[in-house]
């Protein structure tokens, strides 16, 4: 299913009864009715599976959702897992992350992404207590690991490290170097308003105002694609860690099908059991800028472990400024004005970001 099309409603056949077993196994709920068919509680386990797993909520199974439903099924020590290309993924990885900075040791970012830092730090693990360091966590290590568990959790070694990390940011905005992303592309328009606006078209308009925005106050911005050019998530995520990006800043625009559905929400990674402080602290500070500045209705941040927050090696925050499918906010987006100020907002909230160098943790702006 690596290329599958979108499962949803009415959907028959096989891939459907293969979403149905894995949520099934999960514990999800299925009509035995529905055996084969992705009817209404089929539909409503996968919207209850995308809000526990802070996906995007559209009761669609696309790859996302399919990805982690996979992911889900595994449980740490199912399965013999190591540092290769493609990584390791999935629940399993996320745990040994985990409970390695549990015990001190950093592995980075739980994103269930088995990466360099998690190989170092299970190779670093596996040293002191006596394992041979060969980066595999295999039964005996992860008994290790589970013997050697605190009693008591505390905050992990990532999350120290990231408030370490934010203390080395750039002291300004001036030379910074930040990502901006606008999502779709020129074969997947996304959301259309009633007036015909594409979210590609228009994310496009706000990612290259913000970087416009940014570069005259002395930042360095990369735009992570064209209006032509349509990377994959994972390739814009590359090209953002290889860039060296201290942030990362990606622009979509909501919809719904209330054409009065309206206002700004802000995104950062995180999952059940795990989310970035440092996306937070961003995305508070870009969405009080928003709701205060150009007077939107303040949808709130929310975590959310989508492909670009959680491929990402900085703070990285996904911006819906609006609702395309409302038309009052679609005509913002066709103006010249708009864009401008969100970019001046989101501009703003970054200098805020990188002049305040205290830990992830510290007091945020109220929120209304």
């Amino acid at each position: 299913m690596s290329s599958m099309a979108i499962l949803d409603r009415g959907a028959r056949g096989g891939p459907v009864l293969d979403v149905q077993a894995r949520l099934g196994a999960l514990g999800y709920r299925i009509d035995p009715h529905e055996h084969g068919l992705f009817g209404p509680s089929t539909e409503e386990a996968v919207r209850e599976f995308q809000q526990r797993r802070r996906l995007i909520v559209d009761g669609l199974v696309g790859e996302d959702t399919w990805n982690e439903l996979v992911e889900a099924g595994y449980h740490l020590a199912d399965r013999i897992v190591y540092l290769r290309h493609p990584p390791f993924r999935g629940d399993d990885v996320r745990a040994l992350q985990a409970e390695l900075n549990l015990l001190g040791f950093d592995a980075g970012k739980e994103d269930g992404i088995l990466g360099g830092r998690t190989d170092r730090a299970l190779r670093e693990f596996q040293r002191n207590v006596g394992l041979p360091p060969d980066g595999i966590a295999g039964t005996t290590t992860t008994e290790a690991l589970q013997r050697l568990r605190p009693q008591r959790e505390g905050p992990g070694r990532a999350q120290v490290r990231e408030g370490e990390a934010l203390l080395r940011l750039s002291a300004t905005l001036d030379g910074a170097r930040v990502a901006v992303d606008a999502g779709h592309g020129s074969s997947d328009p996304g959301a259309v308003g009633p007036a015909g606006t594409t979210e590609a078209a228009a994310a496009y308009r706000l990612a290259q105002s913000l970087a416009q925005t940014l570069a005259a106050r002395g930042a360095n911005p990369l735009l992570l694609r064209s209006a032509v050019r349509e990377p994959s998530d994972s390739d814009r995520a590359r090209a953002a860690n290889e860039f060296g990006a201290e942030i990362l800043i990606a622009f979509h625009l909501n919809s719904h099908s209330d054409p009065k559905a309206e206002g700004c929400s802000t995104y950062y990674f995180g999952t059940e059991a795990w989310s970035s402080q440092a996306g937070q602290r961003l995305a508070e500070l870009i969405q009080d800028e928003l709701t205060l500045r150009l007077g939107l209705k303040d949808g709130r941040v929310h975590p959310k472990a989508l492909a670009l927050l959680r491929e990402t090696r900085m703070p990285a925050v996904q911006i819906e400024p609006c609702f395309i499918t409302n038309p009052a906010e679609e005509a913002l987006l066709r103006g010249p004005r708009f864009p401008r100020e969100v970019a001046e907002g989101v501009a703003d909230a970054a200098e805020r970001f990188f002049g305040r160098h205290d830990a992830p943790g510290s007091p945020a702006p109220a929120h209304r």
